[in-house]
């Protein structure tokens, strides 16, 4: 008989990886993890799994492996491992190692760390990002803005660049020099050329802009114009041209990203789809550790991306020719990271019920793995009921519920999703499952503000805090009517990051909720502004204005400033080293709380950053999820 789902669960699950696809199309290589609770990490091996049917094969079993990348004559894999390296060390390393079977071969190990590994097209170099720069480990003297981020620290005295190395000889060089980073590359189909992605402006890195680099001059280009968001890219089968996700902000950071052209010679880009719907993943989920991946492929006349609609992410084919589009993987599912060549297509993808497993599209979808399907037999997983409603100004919004088992009214969760431009949907979450199995009703929508609709839609600049909360108050009322289940009398709200400031903001304006949890919040938009890696670029343009500009706007919709109004007793999560919303928001807002004589407590956790909850140190995840069941179990009992 299943089991009720614990926070130690994490243990059960396998995370995937983006899978490589052979160039014959007869397997896929992907990387699969698992959180070890007792060494408290995780351990990851690589895997070769059959496109025809039969059983995955394990390649590796060091328990540290990442990232692979199967070579273009389908005999070799590159991946990225921390063997040898300690827990708390920085940096990684590059092997090869034979697609069927053998010893690993180390090719180079940087302190810097080592990413976005791809071949040569005639199979004997390999391309990677690394940092350049010395991180000064004592006093630090500081020059430049952007100087940390979120999961890596201070940034201001390194760079990111390409690195070319030979595989035979093992000898690396840089191929990129200067003051910017480069966010992605990619080799042209002859080997001629490199096309990537530099931010190149401090001030604004929101901005980024695509290079062509010359292999042998050396030589650089650059084909925009400095005005656009660049995420990925993509060269076409004749490198003529090159394929972009991106945007040019009409609506600011609520913007969705598109599919774009632009010829290698130059030229202004071109949007290809018609879609007003982002070209990515932004759906919600806790058993990933980095396994999505939204750039375009193009095979043939078709260019291959996601696009987020409503609670789904798809796979969806874009003719360049005559610009028609269809969708290639549909239904009720998030394709997470995808694979295409002239053999077929592999693909990753979860649902509500089902966490992450590989496929292929053989007369429509044939799963190829069951990595996780003794954790979904050994589990009582829950799976969310579907429902929308009419907001009071007429719009329709989606939202979900998830049951307990328990039969009668039980307290009702109200969870925000953060961002506030991602979503919730047909994606996995353990932390969900973990609040029905202890006898929780957990209630989830996509209010105003939130990713897969229309770009008016997600557009609430300048006005957190209002449509976007009574869509989620309105939610709770209809969720109310609907369902016998929810105990009206005995709610809590929670969210993390966006959700962790609309938590915070709720308490402010009602007291109709019996208990709140606050994650890796915003308390106060000027403090913000001055102590998140992405504050004066984001705070501006999500609040309208910078604080000195406007600073009624800037503290009227911070949470700081109602702290009076407070009856919910309130738990703030934080972790110590989270840059995106440093940990000042939760301490000033407890401050406050239990100076005015509050119901409050916090908790911090070391050595963790924004991301805690998706790809924290197992041991501290669990704890997390402790702490708000207690909090839940002492206020809503």
């Amino acid at each position: 008989m299943a089991k009720p789902v614990e926070p130690e669960d994490l243990a059960a699950y396998s995370f995937l990886s983006e899978p490589s696809f052979s160039p014959d199309g007869s397997f896929a290589a992907l990387s699969v993890h698992r959180a070890l609770l007792d060494k408290d990490e995780y351990e990851g091996n690589l895997w070769i799994v059959p496109t025809a049917g039969g059983e995955p094969r394990q390649l590796t079993t060091a328990g540290k492996d990442s990232a692979p990348k199967v070579s273009p004559d389908g005999k070799r894999v590159l991946f990225t491992s921390k063997r040898e390296i300690g827990k708390d060390d920085k940096g990684n390393a590059l092997y090869m190692i034979p697609t069927d079977g053998g010893e690993a071969r180390l090719l180079l190990r940087r302190k810097e760390g080592i990413e976005g590994v791809a071949w040569s097209p005639d199979g004997r170099r390999g391309l990677f990002l690394s940092n350049v720069g010395e991180d000064e480990e004592d006093v630090r003297t500081i020059r430049r803005i952007n100087f940390w981020f979120n999961d890596k620290g201070f940034i201001y005295n390194v760079r990111k660049h390409i690195f070319q190395i030979d595989l035979e000889t093992k000898e690396a060089k840089q191929l990129t020099k200067g003051e910017f980073d480069v966010t992605k590359a990619a080799w042209s189909h002859d080997g001629r050329q490199i096309a990537y992605v530099a931010q190149t402006d401090d001030r604004r890195p929101y901005l980024q802009d695509l290079f062509i680099y010359e292999v042998a001059s050396k030589k650089k280009r650059q084909l925009t114009k400095h005005n656009m968001e660049i995420a990925s890219v993509a060269w076409s089968p004749d490198d003529r041209q090159l394929a972009f996700l991106g945007n040019d902000f009409p609506r600011g950071f609520a913007s969705h990203n598109h599919l774009w052209l632009i010829g290698a010679s130059g030229g202004s880009p071109t949007r290809l789809d018609d879609l007003d719907r982002s070209l990515q993943n932004g759906l919600n989920s806790d058993v990933r550790l980095g396994g999505v991946n939204s750039d375009p492929k193009w095979v043939g006349d078709r260019i291959y991306h996601l696009v987020a609609e409503g609670g789904s992410v798809h796979l969806r084919a874009q003719r360049v020719r005559d610009r028609k589009a269809e969708t290639i993987v549909g239904g009720n599912r998030s394709v997470e990271a995808f694979q295409v060549n002239a053999k077929g297509i592999v693909f990753t993808a979860m649902e509500m019920a089902v966490p992450a497993e590989l496929y292929t599209m053989d007369r429509g979808v044939r799963q190829l793995t069951e990595f996780n399907g003794e954790t979904r037999k050994k589990l009582a997983i829950r799976k969310p009921e579907a429902f929308t409603f009419k907001a009071s100004d007429g719009a329709t919004i989606d939202a979900w519920i998830l049951g307990p088992a328990k039969k009668g009214k039980v307290p009702t969760i109200l969870y925000v999703h953060g961002g506030p431009k991602t979503a919730f949907g047909n994606s996995y979450l353990h932390e969900f499952q973990v609040f029905a199995a202890k006898g929780y009703a957990v209630l989830f929508t996509n209010p105003r503000g939130s990713d897969g609709y229309s770009e008016d839609f997600a557009d609430i600049r300048s006005h957190y805090g209002e449509r976007d909360y009574l869509d989620l108050m309105e939610a709770v009322d209809f969720a109310s009517s609907k369902y016998p289940f929810v105990d009206s009398k005995r709610l809590a709200v929670a969210g993390g990051s966006y959700g962790g400031f609309m938590t915070n903001w709720v308490v402010t304006q009602t007291d109709r909720f019996q208990a709140a949890v606050t994650d890796r919040s915003i308390s106060s938009w000027w403090t913000f502004w001055g102590t998140s890696d992405i504050g004066p670029s984001f705070g501006r343009d999500q609040i309208g204005a910078d604080p000195w500009d406007d600073e009624e706007a800037t503290l009227a919709k911070s949470p700081l400033r109602h702290v009076k109004n407070v009856t919910t007793p309130l738990l703030l999560v934080h972790s110590l080293e989270d840059l995106r919303c440093w940990h000042v928001e939760a301490i000033q807002f407890f401050t406050a709380l239990r100076y005015y004589g509050k119901k409050a407590e916090m908790v911090l956790f070391p050595k963790e950053n924004h991301d805690l909850s998706r790809g924290g140190k197992p041991k501290h995840r669990v704890a997390r999820l402790h702490a708000y069941l207690r909090w839940f179990g002492t206020h809503l009992s």
